[in-house]
């Protein structure tokens, strides 16, 4: 599959117990069960609302992590970000702090994003926006990715999204949740393509020396 085909699909993120998100396989779902359980889940309260999305990359999952875990340069893959500085110029550890310029003609201008976790064994990252001039009140965010395999040495990476948000007065979940995902699933389709290209500028591994005849 190429990078823009295969279209992250929305679900909620909470849940029923045997469902299983929109985007995902039977098989899918079951290797990637634990993560939504562990991560994924919000305790959504009045005037607020949530989402998971799936994304599917062609590419190994260290290579799809290389690019999400850069807290310090998010435009790699976000559409409409034009700049991010991280304050103070330090280590990129949980705590830290972003500021993120927006491209013009969208409803933002800039976001202060906290950096909440950071786990590299794991692969799971997660961000608080806590300040900027934006819609998205009280949004935080969790991605995590996991490295599926199939049959032969046939290996895919699947991302998973996930945020909850406050619901603007005189917006609806639906109108808020529609538009947190449009801007989500861009950026999804975007780190497939990234992604993609990068696994397939990476040198084939060398075969492992031969035994020499005694």
């Amino acid at each position: 599959m190429e990078g823009g085909e295969d279209k992250p699909v929305r679900s909620p993120a909470v849940v029923k117990e045997e469902e299983i998100p929109a985007g995902l396989t039977a098989e899918e779902y079951a290797d990637v069960r634990p993560r939504i359980e562990s991560q994924h889940r919000y305790s959504v309260g009045q005037g607020q609302c949530s989402s998971l999305l799936a994304q599917r990359v062609r590419a190994p999952a260290a290579t799809v992590w290389s690019v999400i875990r850069r807290f310090d340069r998010p435009q790699v893959y976000k559409h409409f970000i034009r700049s991010c500085v991280v304050k103070g110029g330090g280590e990129i550890r949980p705590g830290c702090l972003r500021d993120v310029w927006v491209i013009s003609g969208l409803p933002a201008s800039t976001s202060t994003e906290r950096l909440d976790l950071l786990d590299e064994d794991l692969r799971v990252t997660g961000f608080s926006i806590v300040g900027g001039e934006h819609r998205l009140r009280n949004y935080r965010s969790v991605t995590t990715v996991d490295e599926l395999r199939g049959c032969g040495e046939e290996i895919w990476a699947v991302v998973l999204e996930s945020y909850a948000v406050d619901v603007p007065e005189g917006n609806t979940e639906d109108d808020t949740r529609f538009f947190a995902d449009t801007f989500v699933r861009l950026n999804l389709q975007k780190l497939a393509t990234v992604a993609e290209e990068m696994a397939a500028a990476e040198p084939e591994p060398s075969p492992p020396p031969s035994e020499k005849e005694n």
